[in-house]
Protein backbone atom coordinates (compact mmCIF):
# COMPACT_ATOMS: atom_id res chain seq x y z
CA UNK A 1 0.00 0.00 0.00
CA UNK A 2 1.01 3.46 -0.29
CA UNK A 3 2.13 5.29 2.98
CA UNK A 4 0.45 8.39 4.43
CA UNK A 5 0.37 11.67 2.68
CA UNK A 6 1.40 14.91 4.98
CA UNK A 7 1.74 18.33 5.17
CA UNK A 8 4.98 19.87 6.68
CA UNK A 9 5.30 23.64 8.07
CA UNK A 10 7.79 25.19 9.71
CA UNK A 11 7.10 26.11 12.97
CA UNK A 12 6.41 29.26 14.54
CA UNK A 13 9.38 30.81 17.01
CA UNK A 14 10.41 29.40 20.16
CA UNK A 15 7.60 30.09 22.55
CA UNK A 16 4.95 31.07 19.59
CA UNK A 17 1.18 29.69 19.65
CA UNK A 18 -0.04 30.17 16.12
CA UNK A 19 -1.80 26.93 14.56
CA UNK A 20 -2.10 27.38 11.17
CA UNK A 21 -5.17 25.41 9.06
CA UNK A 22 -3.71 23.56 6.39
CA UNK A 23 -4.70 21.75 3.18
CA UNK A 24 -5.33 18.27 3.07
CA UNK A 25 -2.31 16.85 0.95
CA UNK A 26 -3.51 13.47 -0.52
CA UNK A 27 -1.08 13.58 -3.32
CA UNK A 28 2.23 12.40 -2.80
CA UNK A 29 3.10 9.38 -0.45
CA UNK A 30 4.87 9.90 2.24
CA UNK A 31 5.10 8.88 6.02
CA UNK A 32 2.33 9.46 9.01
CA UNK A 33 2.55 11.19 11.80
CA UNK A 34 1.32 13.47 15.04
CA UNK A 35 1.16 17.22 15.21
CA UNK A 36 2.14 18.86 18.45
CA UNK A 37 -1.19 19.10 20.11
CA UNK A 38 -0.42 21.33 23.31
CA UNK A 39 -0.34 24.84 22.47
CA UNK A 40 2.72 25.52 23.99
CA UNK A 41 4.81 22.83 22.07
CA UNK A 42 5.10 23.93 18.78
CA UNK A 43 7.78 22.38 17.35
CA UNK A 44 9.38 18.79 17.70
CA UNK A 45 12.74 18.29 19.86
CA UNK A 46 13.22 15.64 16.87
CA UNK A 47 12.40 17.00 13.57
CA UNK A 48 14.54 20.05 12.94
CA UNK A 49 12.28 22.73 14.13
CA UNK A 50 8.92 21.44 11.82
CA UNK A 51 5.28 20.29 12.58
CA UNK A 52 3.84 17.77 10.61
CA UNK A 53 0.26 17.63 10.41
CA UNK A 54 -1.41 14.35 9.90
CA UNK A 55 -3.61 14.83 6.48
CA UNK A 56 -4.55 11.93 4.84
CA UNK A 57 -3.46 8.23 4.91
CA UNK A 58 -3.76 5.79 2.30
CA UNK A 59 -6.43 2.29 2.73
CA UNK A 60 -5.07 -0.14 4.46
CA UNK A 61 -4.78 -4.08 3.12
CA UNK A 62 -5.16 -2.94 -0.32
CA UNK A 63 -2.09 -4.31 -1.76
CA UNK A 64 1.41 -2.77 -1.09
CA UNK A 65 3.84 -0.98 -2.45
CA UNK A 66 7.29 -0.38 -0.65
CA UNK A 67 6.00 -0.85 2.85
CA UNK A 68 3.20 -1.33 4.67
CA UNK A 69 1.93 -1.01 7.96
CA UNK A 70 -0.75 -3.40 9.54
CA UNK A 71 -4.24 -2.81 10.75
CA UNK A 72 -3.08 -2.96 14.34
CA UNK A 73 -0.51 -0.76 14.01
CA UNK A 74 2.25 -3.09 15.64
CA UNK A 75 4.97 -3.13 12.98
CA UNK A 76 5.99 -2.73 9.18
CA UNK A 77 6.17 -5.10 6.64
CA UNK A 78 8.16 -5.46 3.44
CA UNK A 79 7.11 -6.62 -0.22
CA UNK A 80 8.75 -9.65 -0.19
CA UNK A 81 7.29 -12.12 1.83
CA UNK A 82 10.71 -13.36 3.65
CA UNK A 83 12.73 -10.77 3.65
CA UNK A 84 12.49 -7.11 4.07
CA UNK A 85 14.60 -3.51 3.43
CA UNK A 86 16.00 -4.63 0.16
CA UNK A 87 17.64 -0.74 -0.02
CA UNK A 88 18.93 -1.95 3.16
CA UNK A 89 20.84 -4.68 1.90
CA UNK A 90 23.81 -3.96 -0.55
CA UNK A 91 23.16 -6.54 -3.78
CA UNK A 92 26.04 -8.37 -3.07
CA UNK A 93 25.12 -9.93 0.26
CA UNK A 94 23.38 -13.01 1.02
CA UNK A 95 19.71 -12.42 1.86
CA UNK A 96 20.90 -14.31 5.42
CA UNK A 97 21.98 -10.45 6.46
CA UNK A 98 18.76 -8.97 5.36
CA UNK A 99 16.42 -8.54 7.96
CA UNK A 100 13.26 -10.26 8.10
CA UNK A 101 9.65 -9.04 8.28
CA UNK A 102 9.31 -10.90 11.33
CA UNK A 103 12.44 -8.93 12.97
CA UNK A 104 11.33 -5.27 11.84
CA UNK A 105 8.17 -6.00 12.95
CA UNK A 106 9.47 -7.17 16.69
CA UNK A 107 11.61 -4.05 16.61
CA UNK A 108 9.17 -1.87 15.80
CA UNK A 109 7.33 -3.50 18.32
CA UNK A 110 9.93 -2.75 21.09
CA UNK A 111 10.38 1.00 19.62
CA UNK A 112 6.95 1.29 20.57
CA UNK A 113 7.75 -0.18 24.08
CA UNK A 114 10.53 1.52 24.77
CA UNK A 115 10.48 5.10 23.00
CA UNK A 116 13.03 6.49 20.60
CA UNK A 117 15.55 7.54 23.22
CA UNK A 118 16.10 3.29 24.11
CA UNK A 119 15.50 2.47 20.97
CA UNK A 120 18.50 4.28 18.82
CA UNK A 121 20.96 4.14 21.61
CA UNK A 122 20.65 0.62 23.19
CA UNK A 123 18.18 -1.75 21.15
CA UNK A 124 19.79 -1.14 17.72
CA UNK A 125 23.06 -1.36 19.07
CA UNK A 126 22.46 -4.72 20.85
CA UNK A 127 21.18 -5.72 17.49
CA UNK A 128 24.33 -4.72 14.92
CA UNK A 129 21.70 -2.22 13.58
CA UNK A 130 22.19 1.67 13.39
CA UNK A 131 19.18 3.63 13.13
CA UNK A 132 19.63 4.20 8.71
CA UNK A 133 19.32 0.25 8.40
CA UNK A 134 16.68 0.34 10.65
CA UNK A 135 14.85 2.94 8.68
CA UNK A 136 15.66 1.58 5.75
CA UNK A 137 14.69 -1.74 6.43
CA UNK A 138 11.24 -0.35 7.06
CA UNK A 139 11.28 1.44 4.05
CA UNK A 140 11.57 5.17 4.97
CA UNK A 141 12.36 6.83 1.16
CA UNK A 142 15.65 8.95 1.17
CA UNK A 143 14.14 10.73 -1.12
CA UNK A 144 11.36 12.08 1.10
CA UNK A 145 14.18 13.36 3.24
CA UNK A 146 16.32 15.28 0.34
CA UNK A 147 13.01 16.79 -0.39
CA UNK A 148 12.42 17.86 3.00
CA UNK A 149 16.24 19.38 3.03
CA UNK A 150 16.75 17.01 5.91
CA UNK A 151 19.52 14.31 6.67
CA UNK A 152 18.48 11.04 5.93
CA UNK A 153 18.84 9.83 9.81
CA UNK A 154 16.92 13.30 11.50
CA UNK A 155 13.92 12.81 9.22
CA UNK A 156 13.91 9.02 9.56
CA UNK A 157 14.14 10.18 13.48
CA UNK A 158 11.27 12.41 13.34
CA UNK A 159 9.37 9.64 11.08
CA UNK A 160 9.78 6.97 13.82
CA UNK A 161 9.60 8.89 16.84
CA UNK A 162 6.41 10.53 15.53
CA UNK A 163 5.18 7.21 14.45
CA UNK A 164 5.40 4.97 17.63
CA UNK A 165 2.84 7.07 19.62
CA UNK A 166 0.05 6.21 17.20
CA UNK A 167 -3.20 5.08 19.50
CA UNK A 168 -3.30 1.05 18.74
CA UNK A 169 -7.11 -0.23 18.90
CA UNK A 170 -8.56 -1.59 22.35
CA UNK A 171 -8.93 -5.42 22.09
CA UNK A 172 -12.02 -5.72 24.73
CA UNK A 173 -13.96 -3.07 21.87
CA UNK A 174 -15.63 -5.10 19.12
CA UNK A 175 -19.57 -4.53 18.81
CA UNK A 176 -22.36 -2.29 18.72
CA UNK A 177 -23.37 -3.65 22.36
CA UNK A 178 -20.01 -2.37 23.41
CA UNK A 179 -20.30 0.78 22.07
CA UNK A 180 -23.99 1.11 23.82
CA UNK A 181 -22.35 -0.33 27.21
CA UNK A 182 -20.08 2.75 27.00
CA UNK A 183 -22.37 5.37 25.99
CA UNK A 184 -24.48 4.39 29.11
CA UNK A 185 -21.45 3.71 31.87
CA UNK A 186 -19.60 7.22 30.14
CA UNK A 187 -19.85 10.44 31.89
CA UNK A 188 -17.30 12.99 29.93
CA UNK A 189 -17.97 11.78 26.42
CA UNK A 190 -15.49 13.57 23.54
CA UNK A 191 -18.09 14.08 20.86
CA UNK A 192 -15.92 15.41 17.31
CA UNK A 193 -18.06 15.63 14.50
CA UNK A 194 -18.27 16.88 10.74
CA UNK A 195 -20.16 17.35 7.78
CA UNK A 196 -21.41 14.04 7.44
CA UNK A 197 -24.09 14.72 10.71
CA UNK A 198 -25.66 17.66 8.63
CA UNK A 199 -25.96 15.90 5.09
CA UNK A 200 -29.87 14.78 6.40
CA UNK A 201 -30.59 18.86 5.72
CA UNK A 202 -29.45 18.92 2.33
CA UNK A 203 -25.83 20.66 3.25
CA UNK A 204 -23.24 18.38 1.31
CA UNK A 205 -20.15 17.01 3.42
CA UNK A 206 -16.92 18.04 1.75
CA UNK A 207 -15.26 15.07 0.71
CA UNK A 208 -17.53 12.17 -0.46
CA UNK A 209 -17.06 10.74 -3.69
CA UNK A 210 -20.34 11.11 -4.64
CA UNK A 211 -22.41 14.77 -3.84
CA UNK A 212 -19.54 15.88 -1.93
CA UNK A 213 -19.47 19.69 -2.18
CA UNK A 214 -15.48 18.87 -3.64
CA UNK A 215 -16.79 16.65 -5.77
CA UNK A 216 -19.28 18.98 -7.27
CA UNK A 217 -16.38 21.89 -7.63
CA UNK A 218 -14.45 19.08 -9.51
CA UNK A 219 -16.99 18.72 -12.10
CA UNK A 220 -16.97 22.12 -12.78
CA UNK A 221 -13.47 21.73 -13.47
CA UNK A 222 -11.65 22.64 -10.49
CA UNK A 223 -8.76 21.01 -9.98
CA UNK A 224 -7.76 21.60 -6.24
CA UNK A 225 -11.61 22.76 -4.81
CA UNK A 226 -9.96 23.11 -1.33
CA UNK A 227 -8.37 26.21 -3.18
CA UNK A 228 -12.38 27.86 -2.59
CA UNK A 229 -11.31 28.06 1.39
CA UNK A 230 -7.63 29.37 0.79
CA UNK A 231 -7.32 32.60 2.45
CA UNK A 232 -4.94 34.11 -0.06
CA UNK A 233 -6.94 33.43 -3.09
CA UNK A 234 -10.07 34.97 -0.94
CA UNK A 235 -8.40 38.42 -0.51
CA UNK A 236 -7.50 37.93 -4.20
CA UNK A 237 -10.97 36.94 -5.38
CA UNK A 238 -13.48 36.70 -3.00
CA UNK A 239 -15.79 36.15 -5.88
CA UNK A 240 -15.26 32.78 -6.32
CA UNK A 241 -16.14 31.68 -2.28
CA UNK A 242 -19.58 33.73 -2.79
CA UNK A 243 -20.81 31.85 -6.05
CA UNK A 244 -20.07 28.90 -4.36
CA UNK A 245 -21.03 29.69 -0.54
CA UNK A 246 -24.50 29.14 -1.00
CA UNK A 247 -24.58 25.11 -1.54
CA UNK A 248 -23.26 25.14 2.31
CA UNK A 249 -24.76 28.19 4.07
CA UNK A 250 -28.46 26.29 6.51
CA UNK A 251 -31.22 26.63 4.41
CA UNK A 252 -33.43 26.90 7.77
CA UNK A 253 -33.37 26.77 11.69
CA UNK A 254 -33.63 22.92 11.46
CA UNK A 255 -31.45 20.56 12.99
CA UNK A 256 -31.21 16.85 12.81
CA UNK A 257 -31.59 13.68 15.40
CA UNK A 258 -27.39 13.12 15.61
CA UNK A 259 -27.46 17.04 16.69
CA UNK A 260 -30.15 16.18 18.74
CA UNK A 261 -28.57 13.12 19.78
CA UNK A 262 -25.43 15.36 20.97
CA UNK A 263 -28.22 17.31 22.91
CA UNK A 264 -29.43 14.42 24.55
CA UNK A 265 -25.51 13.40 26.01
CA UNK A 266 -25.58 17.05 27.31
CA UNK A 267 -28.79 16.91 28.96
CA UNK A 268 -27.86 13.13 30.46
CA UNK A 269 -24.61 15.09 32.32
CA UNK A 270 -22.42 13.21 29.88
CA UNK A 271 -20.99 15.34 27.22
CA UNK A 272 -17.61 16.93 28.12
CA UNK A 273 -17.31 18.89 24.74
CA UNK A 274 -18.81 19.00 21.00
CA UNK A 275 -15.50 19.73 18.91
CA UNK A 276 -17.40 20.36 15.81
CA UNK A 277 -15.45 21.15 12.44
CA UNK A 278 -19.32 22.17 10.81
CA UNK A 279 -19.76 25.96 10.32
CA UNK A 280 -22.74 25.58 9.75
CA UNK A 281 -23.50 26.40 13.34
CA UNK A 282 -26.48 24.27 13.61
CA UNK A 283 -25.31 23.31 17.21
CA UNK A 284 -26.40 25.53 18.42
CA UNK A 285 -29.56 25.75 16.90
CA UNK A 286 -29.85 22.54 18.31
CA UNK A 287 -29.50 23.84 21.72
CA UNK A 288 -25.53 22.94 22.62
CA UNK A 289 -24.63 25.26 25.57
CA UNK A 290 -21.53 27.57 24.61
CA UNK A 291 -19.78 25.74 27.05
CA UNK A 292 -20.03 22.29 25.85
CA UNK A 293 -19.32 23.18 22.25
CA UNK A 294 -16.03 24.37 20.33
CA UNK A 295 -16.27 25.36 16.70
CA UNK A 296 -12.62 24.08 15.20
CA UNK A 297 -13.03 25.97 12.31
CA UNK A 298 -15.52 28.71 13.55
CA UNK A 299 -18.75 29.34 11.49
CA UNK A 300 -21.51 31.28 9.93
CA UNK A 301 -22.61 32.93 12.99
CA UNK A 302 -20.18 36.15 12.66
CA UNK A 303 -18.76 38.04 9.35
CA UNK A 304 -16.17 40.77 9.95
CA UNK A 305 -14.57 42.97 7.48
CA UNK A 306 -11.29 42.38 6.01
CA UNK A 307 -10.31 45.91 5.70
CA UNK A 308 -11.33 47.45 8.81
CA UNK A 309 -12.56 44.20 10.85
CA UNK A 310 -15.76 45.78 12.18
CA UNK A 311 -17.93 42.72 12.59
CA UNK A 312 -21.68 41.85 12.56
CA UNK A 313 -24.03 39.05 13.11
CA UNK A 314 -23.62 36.31 10.33
CA UNK A 315 -27.32 36.49 9.09
CA UNK A 316 -26.56 40.28 7.80
CA UNK A 317 -24.43 38.64 4.50
CA UNK A 318 -26.55 35.62 4.22
CA UNK A 319 -29.09 37.63 1.35
CA UNK A 320 -25.79 38.65 -0.38
CA UNK A 321 -24.09 34.53 0.24
CA UNK A 322 -27.48 33.45 -1.55
CA UNK A 323 -27.08 35.79 -4.34
CA UNK A 324 -23.37 34.89 -5.42
CA UNK A 325 -22.70 38.67 -4.88
CA UNK A 326 -19.63 39.80 -2.68
CA UNK A 327 -20.54 41.33 0.75
CA UNK A 328 -19.42 44.46 1.23
CA UNK A 329 -18.42 45.86 4.46
CA UNK A 330 -21.13 48.96 5.62
CA UNK A 331 -19.12 50.43 8.48
CA UNK A 332 -16.68 51.05 5.32
CA UNK A 333 -19.26 52.44 3.20
CA UNK A 334 -20.95 54.57 5.46
CA UNK A 335 -16.90 55.81 6.36
CA UNK A 336 -16.59 56.64 2.79
CA UNK A 337 -19.48 58.38 2.41
CA UNK A 338 -18.85 60.48 4.77
CA UNK A 339 -16.27 61.65 4.35
CA UNK A 340 -16.82 62.27 0.42
CA UNK A 341 -19.62 64.78 1.71
CA UNK A 342 -16.92 66.75 4.19
CA UNK A 343 -14.66 66.51 1.14
CA UNK A 344 -17.35 67.86 -1.44
CA UNK A 345 -18.25 70.66 1.11
CA UNK A 346 -14.95 71.93 1.81
CA UNK A 347 -14.11 72.20 -1.87
CA UNK A 348 -13.39 75.10 -3.36
CA UNK A 349 -16.21 76.45 -6.31
CA UNK A 350 -15.38 75.49 -9.50
CA UNK A 351 -12.73 77.92 -11.43
CA UNK A 352 -14.35 79.85 -14.57
CA UNK A 353 -13.56 78.09 -17.66
CA UNK A 354 -10.61 79.07 -20.17
CA UNK A 355 -11.32 80.12 -23.54
CA UNK A 356 -10.68 76.14 -24.96
CA UNK A 357 -13.61 74.89 -22.31
CA UNK A 358 -11.59 73.11 -20.01
CA UNK A 359 -10.44 73.95 -15.81
CA UNK A 360 -7.32 76.31 -15.04
CA UNK A 361 -6.58 73.08 -13.05
CA UNK A 362 -4.09 70.09 -13.62
CA UNK A 363 -4.22 68.45 -10.63
CA UNK A 364 -5.35 64.82 -10.73
CA UNK A 365 -8.53 63.36 -9.42
CA UNK A 366 -8.64 62.18 -5.59
CA UNK A 367 -8.02 57.96 -5.74
CA UNK A 368 -11.35 56.42 -4.96
CA UNK A 369 -11.40 54.63 -1.63
CA UNK A 370 -13.27 50.90 -1.94
CA UNK A 371 -15.48 49.76 0.77
CA UNK A 372 -13.85 46.21 2.66
CA UNK A 373 -14.77 42.81 2.00
CA UNK A 374 -16.59 41.17 4.48
CA UNK A 375 -16.00 37.29 5.26
CA UNK A 376 -17.75 34.58 7.30
CA UNK A 377 -16.47 33.70 10.59
CA UNK A 378 -14.87 30.91 9.24
CA UNK A 379 -11.77 29.55 9.49
CA UNK A 380 -10.15 29.12 5.67
CA UNK A 381 -6.94 26.99 4.98
CA UNK A 382 -3.62 29.47 5.77
CA UNK A 383 -5.37 31.53 8.77
CA UNK A 384 -4.72 31.28 12.66
CA UNK A 385 -6.56 28.46 14.32
CA UNK A 386 -7.22 30.50 18.04
CA UNK A 387 -5.37 28.96 20.99
CA UNK A 388 -9.21 28.01 22.26
CA UNK A 389 -8.79 24.93 20.35
CA UNK A 390 -5.53 24.01 22.14
CA UNK A 391 -6.33 24.95 25.76
CA UNK A 392 -9.57 23.28 25.97
CA UNK A 393 -8.33 19.77 24.44
CA UNK A 394 -5.34 19.59 26.60
CA UNK A 395 -7.37 19.67 29.69
CA UNK A 396 -10.26 17.85 27.83
CA UNK A 397 -7.78 14.60 26.97
CA UNK A 398 -6.65 14.26 31.04
CA UNK A 399 -10.76 13.51 31.73
CA UNK A 400 -12.40 12.56 28.44
CA UNK A 401 -13.78 8.91 29.22
CA UNK A 402 -15.05 8.04 25.84
CA UNK A 403 -14.68 9.66 22.21
CA UNK A 404 -17.13 9.26 19.63
CA UNK A 405 -16.05 10.54 15.98
CA UNK A 406 -19.65 11.54 13.95
CA UNK A 407 -19.56 12.09 10.27
CA UNK A 408 -15.95 13.06 9.23
CA UNK A 409 -13.24 11.85 7.49
CA UNK A 410 -10.52 13.06 9.31
CA UNK A 411 -8.15 14.56 7.01
CA UNK A 412 -7.93 18.40 8.11
CA UNK A 413 -5.12 18.96 11.35
CA UNK A 414 -5.66 19.66 14.23
CA UNK A 415 -9.00 17.54 14.64
CA UNK A 416 -7.29 14.75 12.80
CA UNK A 417 -4.70 14.46 15.55
CA UNK A 418 -6.53 14.05 18.41
CA UNK A 419 -7.19 10.23 18.72
CA UNK A 420 -3.73 9.71 18.27
CA UNK A 421 -2.66 12.81 20.51
CA UNK A 422 -4.79 11.49 23.28
CA UNK A 423 -2.63 8.17 23.26
CA UNK A 424 0.36 10.46 22.96
CA UNK A 425 -0.76 11.73 26.37
CA UNK A 426 -1.09 8.71 28.36
CA UNK A 427 -4.71 8.11 27.78
CA UNK A 428 -4.10 5.49 25.39
CA UNK A 429 -7.22 3.18 26.87
CA UNK A 430 -9.42 5.26 26.49
CA UNK A 431 -11.64 3.87 23.82
CA UNK A 432 -12.69 5.77 20.30
CA UNK A 433 -15.69 4.89 18.20
CA UNK A 434 -16.40 6.35 14.94
CA UNK A 435 -19.60 6.31 13.61
CA UNK A 436 -19.84 7.32 9.62
CA UNK A 437 -20.68 6.16 5.91
CA UNK A 438 -17.66 4.42 5.02
CA UNK A 439 -14.68 3.01 7.19
CA UNK A 440 -11.77 5.47 8.51
CA UNK A 441 -8.85 3.37 8.03
CA UNK A 442 -5.85 5.69 8.76
CA UNK A 443 -6.70 5.99 12.57
CA UNK A 444 -7.51 3.23 14.71
CA UNK A 445 -10.73 3.16 15.92
CA UNK A 446 -11.94 0.80 18.73
CA UNK A 447 -15.44 0.01 16.59
CA UNK A 448 -16.77 1.51 13.63
CA UNK A 449 -20.48 1.49 12.72
CA UNK A 450 -20.97 2.03 9.33
CA UNK A 451 -23.77 4.20 8.17
CA UNK A 452 -26.38 6.63 7.98
CA UNK A 453 -25.46 9.30 11.13
CA UNK A 454 -28.67 9.61 12.24
CA UNK A 455 -29.91 5.92 11.82
CA UNK A 456 -26.31 5.06 13.54
CA UNK A 457 -27.00 7.04 16.75
CA UNK A 458 -30.73 6.48 16.51
CA UNK A 459 -30.36 2.46 16.76
CA UNK A 460 -27.48 3.26 19.80
CA UNK A 461 -30.42 5.07 21.51
CA UNK A 462 -32.79 2.41 20.97
CA UNK A 463 -30.31 0.03 22.46
CA UNK A 464 -29.51 2.41 25.00
CA UNK A 465 -33.25 2.34 26.53
CA UNK A 466 -32.91 6.10 25.75
CA UNK A 467 -36.32 7.97 24.36
CA UNK A 468 -36.23 8.48 20.52
CA UNK A 469 -34.62 10.84 18.78
CA UNK A 470 -35.95 14.33 16.57
CA UNK A 471 -37.66 12.87 13.69
CA UNK A 472 -37.62 9.39 15.08
CA UNK A 473 -40.51 7.05 15.68
CA UNK A 474 -39.97 5.22 19.57
CA UNK A 475 -39.68 1.65 17.99
CA UNK A 476 -39.47 -1.50 20.29
CA UNK A 477 -38.12 -3.11 17.03
CA UNK A 478 -35.74 -2.42 15.43
CA UNK A 479 -36.12 -1.61 11.46
CA UNK A 480 -32.32 -2.23 10.78
CA UNK A 481 -29.59 -4.66 11.65
CA UNK A 482 -25.69 -5.19 12.03
CA UNK A 483 -23.76 -6.50 9.56
CA UNK A 484 -19.60 -7.14 9.90
CA UNK A 485 -17.59 -5.95 7.05
CA UNK A 486 -14.20 -6.55 6.27
CA UNK A 487 -11.47 -8.81 7.61
CA UNK A 488 -10.62 -6.38 10.47
CA UNK A 489 -12.89 -6.51 13.95
CA UNK A 490 -15.22 -4.14 14.79
CA UNK A 491 -16.23 -2.80 11.83
CA UNK A 492 -19.56 -2.90 11.24
CA UNK A 493 -22.40 -1.50 8.79
CA UNK A 494 -26.06 -0.66 9.72
CA UNK A 495 -28.71 -1.07 6.88
CA UNK A 496 -32.24 -1.64 6.72
CA UNK A 497 -33.94 -5.13 7.10
CA UNK A 498 -34.10 -6.89 4.01
CA UNK A 499 -31.29 -4.93 2.08
CA UNK A 500 -27.87 -6.21 1.84
CA UNK A 501 -24.26 -4.03 2.06
CA UNK A 502 -22.47 -3.82 -0.77
CA UNK A 503 -20.41 -6.20 0.78
CA UNK A 504 -23.44 -8.83 1.13
CA UNK A 505 -23.83 -8.43 -2.72
CA UNK A 506 -20.56 -9.24 -3.83
CA UNK A 507 -20.33 -12.03 -1.67
CA UNK A 508 -23.11 -13.40 -3.04
CA UNK A 509 -22.19 -13.56 -6.43
CA UNK A 510 -18.70 -14.43 -6.02
CA UNK A 511 -20.02 -17.41 -3.77
CA UNK A 512 -23.23 -18.11 -5.20
CA UNK A 513 -24.74 -18.80 -1.97
CA UNK A 514 -27.33 -16.83 0.45
CA UNK A 515 -26.06 -13.68 2.68
CA UNK A 516 -26.17 -14.96 6.32
CA UNK A 517 -27.35 -12.44 8.57
CA UNK A 518 -25.34 -11.39 11.59
CA UNK A 519 -27.72 -9.56 13.88
CA UNK A 520 -25.34 -7.77 16.79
Amino acid sequence: MDLPSLKRKRAPSEGSSVHILQHPSPQRPTPPSIAPMDQHSTTSDLGGGLVIDLTEVAPINNGRSNTAVDHSGNGYIADHDETAGDDASNGDEDDDDRLTREEVDELFAQLRREGMETFEHQTLPDEDLDLESFALAVGIDPDWAEEEGLEYVDYARNYLHQLCHRRAKLPHFNTIDDVVDLLKSSSKVLVITGAGISTSLGIPDFRSKDGGFYAKLRDLGMAEPEEVFDIFNFDHDPSVFYSLAADILPKNDAYTPTHDFIRKLQDKGKLLRNYTQNIDNIERLAGISSDRLLQCHGSFATASCRKCKHQVPGEEIFDDIRAKRVAKCRECLDSIAAAATSTMSSKPKPKARDFDGGYDDDSEPDDLPSPGVMKPGITFFGETLPDTFFKLFAEDKKITDLVLVIGTSMQVGPVAEMPDALAEAGRGSVPVVYVGREACRHIEFDVQVLGECDEVVGELCRKAGWEALKGQGDEPESQLRVVEVGENAGVWRLVKTGEETEEEKASTIEAGVDVIEIVA
